[in-house]
Protein backbone atom coordinates (compact mmCIF):
# COMPACT_ATOMS: atom_id res chain seq x y z
CA UNK A 1 0.00 0.00 0.00
CA UNK A 2 1.18 3.83 -0.64
CA UNK A 3 2.17 5.56 1.93
CA UNK A 4 -0.34 8.24 0.94
CA UNK A 5 -3.17 5.63 0.85
CA UNK A 6 -2.54 4.48 4.25
CA UNK A 7 -2.65 8.06 5.95
CA UNK A 8 -6.13 8.47 4.24
CA UNK A 9 -6.95 5.18 5.44
CA UNK A 10 -5.80 5.89 9.21
CA UNK A 11 -7.90 8.97 7.98
CA UNK A 12 -10.41 6.93 7.83
CA UNK A 13 -10.59 4.89 10.69
CA UNK A 14 -10.45 7.82 12.77
CA UNK A 15 -13.19 9.38 11.18
CA UNK A 16 -15.58 6.66 11.93
CA UNK A 17 -14.78 6.26 15.60
CA UNK A 18 -15.14 10.12 15.78
CA UNK A 19 -18.88 9.54 14.29
CA UNK A 20 -19.38 6.66 16.65
CA UNK A 21 -18.95 9.14 19.50
CA UNK A 22 -20.95 11.93 18.03
CA UNK A 23 -23.88 9.84 18.02
CA UNK A 24 -22.88 7.83 21.22
CA UNK A 25 -24.99 10.68 22.78
CA UNK A 26 -25.25 12.02 26.83
CA UNK A 27 -24.80 9.66 29.47
CA UNK A 28 -22.81 6.98 27.46
CA UNK A 29 -19.83 7.19 29.08
CA UNK A 30 -18.33 4.07 29.26
CA UNK A 31 -19.19 3.57 25.53
CA UNK A 32 -17.09 7.18 24.55
CA UNK A 33 -14.43 6.18 26.73
CA UNK A 34 -13.97 2.82 24.59
CA UNK A 35 -14.11 5.39 21.79
CA UNK A 36 -12.00 7.63 22.91
CA UNK A 37 -9.12 4.89 23.72
CA UNK A 38 -9.57 3.59 20.14
CA UNK A 39 -9.01 7.17 19.07
CA UNK A 40 -5.92 8.06 21.65
CA UNK A 41 -4.40 4.83 20.15
CA UNK A 42 -4.72 5.61 16.59
CA UNK A 43 -4.22 9.05 16.60
CA UNK A 44 -0.92 8.15 18.45
CA UNK A 45 0.48 5.96 15.98
CA UNK A 46 -0.71 8.26 12.91
CA UNK A 47 1.44 11.18 14.28
CA UNK A 48 4.41 8.89 15.14
CA UNK A 49 4.27 7.17 11.45
CA UNK A 50 3.98 10.83 9.96
CA UNK A 51 6.74 12.44 11.87
CA UNK A 52 9.16 9.61 11.84
CA UNK A 53 8.91 8.36 8.48
CA UNK A 54 6.30 10.42 6.16
CA UNK A 55 7.08 13.93 7.19
CA UNK A 56 11.42 13.99 6.76
CA UNK A 57 10.77 11.98 3.17
CA UNK A 58 8.33 14.41 2.16
CA UNK A 59 10.65 17.21 2.86
CA UNK A 60 13.27 15.83 1.15
CA UNK A 61 11.47 14.83 -1.86
CA UNK A 62 9.06 17.73 -2.25
CA UNK A 63 10.88 21.21 -0.32
CA UNK A 64 8.25 23.31 -1.44
CA UNK A 65 5.95 21.43 1.15
CA UNK A 66 8.05 22.42 4.34
CA UNK A 67 5.60 24.94 5.49
CA UNK A 68 2.87 22.60 5.29
CA UNK A 69 5.01 19.86 7.54
CA UNK A 70 5.94 22.36 9.99
CA UNK A 71 2.15 23.69 10.03
CA UNK A 72 1.14 20.06 10.72
CA UNK A 73 3.92 18.81 12.96
CA UNK A 74 2.00 22.32 15.41
CA UNK A 75 -1.16 20.73 14.81
CA UNK A 76 0.13 17.62 15.93
CA UNK A 77 1.82 19.03 19.08
CA UNK A 78 -1.66 20.34 20.38
CA UNK A 79 -3.51 17.05 19.25
CA UNK A 80 -0.82 15.08 20.80
CA UNK A 81 -1.66 17.33 24.47
CA UNK A 82 -5.36 17.05 23.94
CA UNK A 83 -4.84 13.34 23.36
CA UNK A 84 -2.72 12.88 27.02
CA UNK A 85 -5.61 15.18 28.75
CA UNK A 86 -8.44 12.90 27.34
CA UNK A 87 -5.94 9.67 27.96
CA UNK A 88 -6.44 10.51 32.07
CA UNK A 89 -10.09 12.31 31.90
CA UNK A 90 -12.79 10.40 33.37
CA UNK A 91 -15.13 10.28 30.51
CA UNK A 92 -18.48 11.51 33.07
CA UNK A 93 -16.03 14.81 33.37
CA UNK A 94 -18.05 17.32 32.18
CA UNK A 95 -15.43 18.68 29.80
CA UNK A 96 -14.86 15.45 28.45
CA UNK A 97 -17.02 15.82 25.95
CA UNK A 98 -16.28 19.41 24.66
CA UNK A 99 -12.41 17.94 24.96
CA UNK A 100 -13.19 15.86 22.32
CA UNK A 101 -15.13 17.70 20.24
CA UNK A 102 -12.66 20.42 19.86
CA UNK A 103 -10.31 17.22 19.25
CA UNK A 104 -12.25 16.47 16.42
CA UNK A 105 -12.24 20.06 14.79
CA UNK A 106 -8.66 19.88 15.15
CA UNK A 107 -7.94 16.58 13.17
CA UNK A 108 -10.78 17.20 10.84
CA UNK A 109 -9.08 20.36 9.71
CA UNK A 110 -5.56 18.78 9.95
CA UNK A 111 -6.33 15.47 7.63
CA UNK A 112 -8.59 18.18 5.33
CA UNK A 113 -5.43 20.40 4.66
CA UNK A 114 -2.87 17.29 4.34
CA UNK A 115 -5.45 15.12 1.66
CA UNK A 116 -6.92 18.31 -0.11
CA UNK A 117 -3.87 20.78 -0.10
CA UNK A 118 -0.38 19.10 0.02
CA UNK A 119 -1.31 15.36 -0.65
CA UNK A 120 -1.48 15.91 -4.50
CA UNK A 121 1.74 17.59 -4.63
CA UNK A 122 3.82 15.15 -2.16
CA UNK A 123 2.02 12.11 -4.97
CA UNK A 124 3.55 14.05 -7.77
CA UNK A 125 7.06 14.39 -6.25
CA UNK A 126 7.66 11.07 -4.93
CA UNK A 127 5.80 8.75 -7.65
CA UNK A 128 4.02 5.33 -6.96
CA UNK A 129 7.38 3.01 -6.51
CA UNK A 130 8.90 5.67 -3.74
CA UNK A 131 5.39 5.70 -1.93
CA UNK A 132 4.93 2.23 -2.05
CA UNK A 133 8.42 1.72 -0.31
CA UNK A 134 7.11 4.16 2.15
CA UNK A 135 4.17 2.57 2.66
CA UNK A 136 5.57 -0.82 3.69
CA UNK A 137 8.18 1.59 6.11
CA UNK A 138 5.23 3.18 8.12
CA UNK A 139 3.05 -0.33 7.72
CA UNK A 140 6.26 -1.82 9.68
CA UNK A 141 6.85 1.48 11.69
CA UNK A 142 3.33 1.19 13.37
CA UNK A 143 4.78 -1.82 15.14
CA UNK A 144 6.97 -0.08 17.24
CA UNK A 145 5.06 3.58 17.70
CA UNK A 146 4.75 4.49 21.42
CA UNK A 147 1.23 4.13 23.25
CA UNK A 148 1.71 7.05 25.07
CA UNK A 149 0.98 10.28 22.86
CA UNK A 150 3.30 12.33 24.42
CA UNK A 151 6.20 9.90 23.31
CA UNK A 152 5.71 11.26 19.44
CA UNK A 153 8.39 13.86 19.09
CA UNK A 154 6.32 16.84 18.43
CA UNK A 155 4.56 16.62 22.01
CA UNK A 156 8.08 18.04 23.03
CA UNK A 157 8.55 20.63 20.76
Amino acid sequence: MDGIVLLKEDHKTVEKLFKQFEKAGDGAHAEKRKIADKVIDELTTHTWIEEKIFYPAVREAAPETKDHVLESIEEHHVVLWMLSELKDLDAADERFDAKMTVLMENVRHHVEEEEKEWFPDVRKAMGRNRLTDLGRQMEEAKKRAPGEPLAVPSAKS
